[in-house]
């Protein structure tokens, strides 16, 4: 059985991912890349479905033993797990080494006291656990074949198999280091060279450690910050420059219920305002790669802007019901693909210009195109701004006209300006000058409720949405505006849960007449959470912005991930895991907090 999300830790190579929970068994990796079929897919299913567990022998009625501590090696994606046992203590070092060549998972048992019987159990299943491959062994080497695919276990540890499972079981005294390695492979390529874990780990702890130099953030809350632009380079494919929202699929937003979604792919939302966040902390390599990303995935068609794009830049993101799989806590349905790939979203649009409105600001290097790009994006506005759209939350109801799409679309028009005006475009100013104002004049009449004082989720609705916490963050209105605070506050009455915490937008919890069209209720979504703290200190209330930040640092699990969402009922996170939209805001709120003083200590 599945552990609970916070349970499992992230390793990676920034090509694809793995999720290890506490007893040491690997639930999740899609091999090669983050958005292919799953090896180990037990994290939806069951164990018949893949895993693969290192940790201390126990009996086939015992429940394997969680480790008593675990911790990633500094600053890096270098996980360590440590059991205390009656015959003594052992550590297993799991790593992804940045790949040159097949895609690695690496074990690394070591015995600290004592000798400590063990046990390797590996059962791989391909297709996301439909497929049992051919396992046999090529050169003392073991081999699992299923059509394309090939994964190699090499280990210098005796294996036998039984009931279509790999195992070996070992003994470990001190300083006493045994190392097991996973290699995928093309089944019709010649089989991967032979891995080498210690050199490796001294490789990827020296990636890692470089990496982090980079960063130009050195105040409060830098744990937290670091340890969330690691989670969002790991979330990075290497060989475009690709950001998904998070290496998982179908982890429910309410457990039990159908708010499964796939997030392997690259929302241009998300990305956009992770690129925000590395430009502003140093980070203008993967800034740069992310841009040329961008261009290269909408060439050819940028008035279609689609809201996601495959990390290599694919339009057809094509959705399926993986209906052998029980789903994460008989979740279902489990999906592969993602149906919202083709839904109009007119706030994309803000935020790409947003992004690229920043990096030229920040002095990344000129790119002639993206500078082509954003005043297309702007042309494409011009006409279409005012449609009805799914918006941020990419609702399967009605098209409605969004206030906060209507906003980014301000956004939008209002960084082409000052792109303009710095010179360095040339655009008809005037008339986009005119349209800005139009946008603006439009959202202030039609998407304010005067009596409440507050801005609504659409034009004539009654009902509110965290994205207009967004407003002052664009610039749209000042945070001193009365109509702003208007809006913090009702927020903060009617979308609030009993901790503090923010929901999206109501749910009436199993009404088909929900707002976004799907059934049950959801949990806080942190991004939300995040943004509202972000306001409190843009008005002035920074200590309880301060309490507000730190509360939602407390959500993190032990290695300081976040999930998409949190369950305030069953105190849990909930939603895909990690969620590069949960990191992003934290990382923004810490700087902004730094920025105002804001912090104890």
């Amino acid at each position: 059985m599945a552990g609970r999300i916070e349970d499992y830790a992230l390793i990676g190579d920034m090509q694809t991912a793995a999720l290890v929970c506490r007893d040491g068994t690997a639930d999740w990796l899609c091999l090669p890349r983050f958005d292919s079929h799953a090896v180990f897919a037990g994290l939806l299913g069951t164990e018949e479905h893949g895993f693969w567990r290192v940790g201390p022998a126990h009996g086939a009625d015992e429940t394997p033993p969680v480790a008593d501590r675990r911790r990633y090696r500094g600053d890096s994606l270098i996980l360590e797990s440590e059991w205390d046992t009656p015959r003594g203590t052992v550590r297993v070092t799991d790593f992804m080494p940045p790949r040159d060549g097949a895609p690695q998972l690496i074990r690394i048992v070591e015995g600290v006291t004592g000798r400590v019987p063990m046990r390797s159990m590996l059962r791989m299943r391909f297709s996301y656990g439909r497929i049992t491959p051919w396992v046999h062994k090529v050169d003392n080497r073991t081999v699992a074949v299923a059509g394309p695919d090939s994964v190699w276990l090499d280990t210098e540890a005796e294996t036998y198999g039984k009931d279509l499972t790999t195992y070996s079981d070992f003994t470990v005294s001190p300083g006493e280091r045994v190392a097991f390695t996973i290699s995928w492979q093309p089944s019709h390529r010649e089989e991967p060279a032979l891995p080498e874990p210690e050199a490796s780990l001294v490789a990827t702890e020296d990636f890692w450690r470089e990496w982090v130099e980079h960063c130009t953030y050195h105040g409060p809350y830098r744990e937290a910050v670091v340890r969330s632009l690691i989670t969002l380079k790991a979330l990075t494919y290497a060989p475009t420059g690709g950001i998904v929202a998070a290496p998982t699929t179908s982890l429910p937003e309410h457990i039990g219920g159908e708010r499964n979604w796939d997030y392997r792919y690259t929302w241009l939302r998300d990305a956009a305002i992770t690129l925000s966040s590395l430009l502003r902390t140093g980070y203008r390599e993967e800034a740069r790669a992310w841009r040329e990303w961008l261009l290269r995935s909408v060439a050819g068609d940028p008035e279609n802007l689609q809201i996601m794009y495959g990390i290599a830049g694919e339009r057809e993101l094509g959705e399926t019901e993986l209906d052998w799989l029980p789903g994460y806590e008989n979740s279902t349905p489990v999906r592969a693909g993602n149906g919202a790939a083709h839904q109009l979203q007119l706030d994309v649009y803000g935020e790409v210009t947003e992004a690229l409105h920043l990096a030229h600001m920040t002095g990344l290097a000129r790119n002639d195109y993206a500078s082509l790009l954003q005043l297309k994006l702007i042309r494409y506005l011009e006409s279409h701004w005012d449609q009805p759209d799914e918006g941020i939350w990419e609702v399967r109801g009605p098209r409605r006209h969004f206030v906060h799409s209507k906003v980014m679309a301000w956004v939008a028009v209002d960084r082409t300006i000052k792109l303009i005006e710095s010179g360095d475009a040339d655009g008809p100013l005037d008339k986009w000058l005119e349209l800005r104002d139009d946008i603006h004049r439009d959202v202030c009449e039609k998407g304010y409720d005067k009596e409440r004082n507050t801005f609504t989720q659409s034009y004539g609705s009654q009902e509110l949405d965290a994205s207009l916490l967004l407003i002052p963050q664009m610039g749209f209105l000042p945070p001193d505006d009365k109509r702003v605070i208007g809006t913090i506050e009702a927020i903060q009455r009617e979308l609030s849960t009993p901790d503090g915490f923010i929901l999206r937008y109501p749910t009436t919890g199993g009404d088909a007449d929900n707002l976004d069209g799907l059934l049950g209720e959801e949990g806080a979504f942190l991004a939300c959470s995040f943004w509202l703290a972000d306001d409190l200190a843009m008005i002035g209330r920074v200590d309880e912005a301060r309490k507000l930040f730190e509360k939602l640092l407390a959500l993190r699990n032990d290695l300081g991930l976040l999930a998409e969402e949190w369950d305030p009922h069953l105190q849990r996170q909930v939603g895909n895991f990690p969620q590069a939209f949960s990191h992003v805001p934290l990382i923004d709120t810490a700087l902004r907090l730094t920025a105002s003083g804001a912090y104890g200590g």
